[in-house]
Protein backbone atom coordinates (compact mmCIF):
# COMPACT_ATOMS: atom_id res chain seq x y z
CA UNK A 1 0.00 0.00 0.00
CA UNK A 2 2.79 2.47 0.80
CA UNK A 3 4.83 1.93 -2.35
CA UNK A 4 6.91 4.73 -3.88
CA UNK A 5 4.03 6.02 -6.02
CA UNK A 6 1.74 6.34 -3.01
CA UNK A 7 4.53 7.90 -0.95
CA UNK A 8 4.91 10.61 -3.61
CA UNK A 9 1.17 11.27 -3.36
CA UNK A 10 1.44 11.56 0.43
CA UNK A 11 4.36 13.99 0.01
CA UNK A 12 2.11 16.10 -2.23
CA UNK A 13 -0.48 16.22 0.55
CA UNK A 14 2.21 17.14 3.09
CA UNK A 15 3.18 20.09 0.88
CA UNK A 16 -0.28 21.66 1.39
CA UNK A 17 0.19 23.09 4.90
CA UNK A 18 3.82 23.84 4.08
CA UNK A 19 2.73 25.91 1.07
CA UNK A 20 0.31 27.93 3.21
CA UNK A 21 2.87 28.55 5.96
CA UNK A 22 5.58 29.57 3.49
CA UNK A 23 3.26 31.83 1.47
CA UNK A 24 2.19 33.76 4.56
CA UNK A 25 5.67 33.92 6.09
CA UNK A 26 7.30 37.37 6.43
CA UNK A 27 10.25 36.52 4.21
CA UNK A 28 10.90 38.00 0.77
CA UNK A 29 11.58 34.55 -0.69
CA UNK A 30 8.10 33.31 0.25
CA UNK A 31 6.58 33.82 -3.20
CA UNK A 32 9.23 31.99 -5.17
CA UNK A 33 9.47 29.22 -2.55
CA UNK A 34 5.68 28.75 -2.63
CA UNK A 35 5.79 28.48 -6.41
CA UNK A 36 8.60 25.92 -6.18
CA UNK A 37 6.64 23.86 -3.64
CA UNK A 38 3.58 23.88 -5.86
CA UNK A 39 5.69 23.07 -8.93
CA UNK A 40 7.28 20.13 -7.10
CA UNK A 41 3.82 18.94 -6.14
CA UNK A 42 2.84 19.09 -9.83
CA UNK A 43 5.92 17.06 -10.74
CA UNK A 44 5.13 14.44 -8.08
CA UNK A 45 1.64 14.18 -9.60
CA UNK A 46 3.07 13.26 -12.97
CA UNK A 47 5.80 11.10 -11.45
CA UNK A 48 3.62 9.02 -9.14
CA UNK A 49 1.28 8.08 -11.97
CA UNK A 50 4.16 7.23 -14.28
CA UNK A 51 5.87 5.08 -11.63
CA UNK A 52 2.63 3.32 -10.68
CA UNK A 53 1.88 2.41 -14.30
CA UNK A 54 5.44 1.54 -15.37
CA UNK A 55 6.20 -0.70 -12.39
CA UNK A 56 2.66 -2.01 -11.91
CA UNK A 57 2.37 -0.38 -8.49
CA UNK A 58 -1.23 0.75 -8.84
CA UNK A 59 -3.28 0.20 -5.69
CA UNK A 60 -6.86 1.00 -4.70
CA UNK A 61 -5.43 3.37 -2.06
CA UNK A 62 -3.38 5.20 -4.71
CA UNK A 63 -6.31 5.33 -7.14
CA UNK A 64 -8.36 7.01 -4.40
CA UNK A 65 -5.67 9.28 -2.96
CA UNK A 66 -4.07 10.65 -6.14
CA UNK A 67 -7.06 12.67 -7.41
CA UNK A 68 -7.84 13.80 -3.86
CA UNK A 69 -4.28 15.10 -3.43
CA UNK A 70 -4.50 16.94 -6.77
CA UNK A 71 -7.76 18.65 -5.93
CA UNK A 72 -6.65 19.58 -2.40
CA UNK A 73 -3.40 21.09 -3.63
CA UNK A 74 -5.09 23.13 -6.36
CA UNK A 75 -7.98 24.26 -4.14
CA UNK A 76 -5.68 25.39 -1.32
CA UNK A 77 -3.33 27.21 -3.70
CA UNK A 78 -6.30 28.94 -5.36
CA UNK A 79 -7.74 29.89 -1.95
CA UNK A 80 -4.43 31.49 -0.96
CA UNK A 81 -4.28 33.33 -4.27
CA UNK A 82 -7.93 34.46 -4.06
CA UNK A 83 -7.17 36.04 -0.71
CA UNK A 84 -3.94 37.70 -1.83
CA UNK A 85 -5.22 38.91 -5.22
CA UNK A 86 -8.60 39.91 -3.76
CA UNK A 87 -10.39 40.93 -6.92
CA UNK A 88 -13.21 39.62 -9.04
CA UNK A 89 -10.96 39.12 -12.08
CA UNK A 90 -8.96 36.48 -10.25
CA UNK A 91 -11.72 35.09 -8.06
CA UNK A 92 -13.99 34.33 -11.05
CA UNK A 93 -11.74 31.83 -12.87
CA UNK A 94 -10.49 30.37 -9.57
CA UNK A 95 -14.08 29.76 -8.43
CA UNK A 96 -14.96 28.17 -11.78
CA UNK A 97 -12.04 25.77 -11.39
CA UNK A 98 -12.88 24.84 -7.79
CA UNK A 99 -16.61 24.39 -8.54
CA UNK A 100 -15.90 22.25 -11.59
CA UNK A 101 -13.66 19.97 -9.52
CA UNK A 102 -16.47 19.43 -7.02
CA UNK A 103 -19.07 18.78 -9.73
CA UNK A 104 -16.91 16.35 -11.69
CA UNK A 105 -15.76 14.51 -8.56
CA UNK A 106 -19.38 14.01 -7.56
CA UNK A 107 -20.28 12.97 -11.11
CA UNK A 108 -17.47 10.41 -11.22
CA UNK A 109 -18.49 8.98 -7.85
CA UNK A 110 -22.11 8.71 -8.94
CA UNK A 111 -21.19 7.16 -12.30
CA UNK A 112 -18.95 4.65 -10.48
CA UNK A 113 -21.95 3.62 -8.36
CA UNK A 114 -23.80 2.94 -11.61
CA UNK A 115 -20.82 0.94 -12.91
CA UNK A 116 -20.15 3.51 -15.61
CA UNK A 117 -16.97 5.18 -14.31
CA UNK A 118 -15.31 4.81 -17.73
CA UNK A 119 -17.94 7.15 -19.20
CA UNK A 120 -16.32 10.05 -17.34
CA UNK A 121 -12.67 8.91 -17.40
CA UNK A 122 -9.95 11.58 -17.57
CA UNK A 123 -9.69 13.02 -21.07
CA UNK A 124 -6.92 14.82 -22.93
CA UNK A 125 -8.79 18.11 -22.40
CA UNK A 126 -8.67 17.45 -18.66
CA UNK A 127 -4.91 16.85 -18.80
CA UNK A 128 -4.30 20.08 -20.74
CA UNK A 129 -6.55 21.94 -18.30
CA UNK A 130 -4.57 20.58 -15.37
CA UNK A 131 -1.27 21.56 -16.99
CA UNK A 132 -2.52 25.13 -17.58
CA UNK A 133 -3.80 25.32 -13.99
CA UNK A 134 -0.42 24.26 -12.64
CA UNK A 135 1.41 26.77 -14.84
CA UNK A 136 -0.97 29.58 -13.87
CA UNK A 137 -0.71 28.82 -10.17
CA UNK A 138 3.08 28.55 -10.26
CA UNK A 139 3.34 31.87 -12.10
CA UNK A 140 0.94 33.62 -9.70
CA UNK A 141 2.52 32.17 -6.57
CA UNK A 142 5.99 33.17 -7.73
CA UNK A 143 5.59 36.94 -7.38
CA UNK A 144 4.08 39.46 -5.01
CA UNK A 145 0.54 40.23 -6.28
CA UNK A 146 1.21 43.92 -5.60
CA UNK A 147 4.19 44.00 -7.95
CA UNK A 148 5.35 42.44 -11.18
CA UNK A 149 2.29 43.38 -13.31
CA UNK A 150 3.53 41.62 -16.45
CA UNK A 151 4.04 38.30 -14.64
CA UNK A 152 0.69 38.67 -12.88
CA UNK A 153 -1.01 39.36 -16.23
CA UNK A 154 0.63 36.24 -17.70
CA UNK A 155 -0.73 34.27 -14.72
CA UNK A 156 -4.21 35.72 -15.21
CA UNK A 157 -4.23 34.91 -18.94
CA UNK A 158 -3.12 31.36 -18.22
CA UNK A 159 -5.71 31.07 -15.42
CA UNK A 160 -8.48 32.22 -17.77
CA UNK A 161 -7.30 29.72 -20.40
CA UNK A 162 -7.45 26.99 -17.76
CA UNK A 163 -10.93 28.15 -16.68
CA UNK A 164 -12.19 28.00 -20.28
CA UNK A 165 -10.82 24.46 -20.67
CA UNK A 166 -12.32 23.66 -17.26
CA UNK A 167 -15.79 24.60 -18.50
CA UNK A 168 -15.24 22.78 -21.78
CA UNK A 169 -14.09 19.58 -20.08
CA UNK A 170 -17.01 19.78 -17.63
CA UNK A 171 -19.38 20.07 -20.59
CA UNK A 172 -17.76 17.01 -22.23
CA UNK A 173 -18.10 14.94 -19.04
CA UNK A 174 -21.69 16.04 -18.40
CA UNK A 175 -22.65 15.35 -22.02
CA UNK A 176 -21.17 11.85 -21.76
CA UNK A 177 -23.05 11.21 -18.53
CA UNK A 178 -26.29 12.91 -19.63
CA UNK A 179 -28.18 9.75 -20.59
CA UNK A 180 -27.50 8.35 -17.11
CA UNK A 181 -28.39 11.66 -15.46
CA UNK A 182 -31.71 11.75 -17.32
CA UNK A 183 -32.43 8.13 -16.45
CA UNK A 184 -32.64 7.15 -20.14
CA UNK A 185 -30.68 3.96 -19.61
Amino acid sequence: MFNIANQLTLIRIAFIPLLVVVYYSPFEWRFLTSAILFGLAGITDALDGYIARKYNLTTPFGAFLDPVADKLMVAVALAVLIESHADVWFTLPATIIICREIVISALREWMAELGKRATVAVSSIGKIKTTLQIIAIVVLLSVDPEGWPIINMLGYVTMYSAAILTLWSMYVYLRAAWPSLRGDE
